[in-house]
């Protein structure tokens, strides 16, 4: 059979690790991981690493920042006032919140901080600025 390339259905195991060791996600206890390569349904790194493997393979792959959720954008780090949130929502550190942008855009930031009446919001993706490692397995190929 052929590698994986671009058009490619895939599944795959995976278990991703930050630079500490700390695991951050695994399919390992569940269904294997299904996508499509060249589909972007994946960050990119994932996808370059999975190219030219054979069902089978296995491999470890370190993927920069660059290639995973992209650099931490402070301008996605915004200072809003409490009086500001429902009366139905209290502000709590690691609250998650699904907020509207001014383009009519879901967008999920979370409580990182309150200071007085000032609360930090912070809408990068979780993983955004970490480099990220992934041992993958090739499960299968369609």
């Amino acid at each position: 059979m052929k590698p994986a390339e671009s058009g490619n259905t895939v599944k795959v195991h995976y278990t991703g690790t930050l630079d500490d060791g700390n695991e951050f996600d695994s399919s390992r206890e569940r269904d294997p991981l299904e996508f499509t390569i060249g589909d972007g349904q994946m960050i990119p790194g994932f996808e370059k690493a999975v190219t030219g493997m054979n069902v089978g393979d296995t491999k470890t792959v370190k993927i920069t920042a660059n290639e995973a959720y992209g650099a931490h954008r402070e301008e996605l780090v915004i200072k809003i006032s409490k009086s500001q949130f429902p009366g139905n929502i209290v502000p709590v550190a690691g609250l998650q919140l699904s907020l509207k942008s001014p383009e009519g855009q879901i967008v999920t930031a979370v409580i990182t901080s309150i200071e007085g009446d000032s609360v930090l919001l912070d809408a990068n993706h979780p993983l955004a600025g970490k480099d990220l490692t992934f041992d993958i397995e090739l499960v299968e190929i369609h």
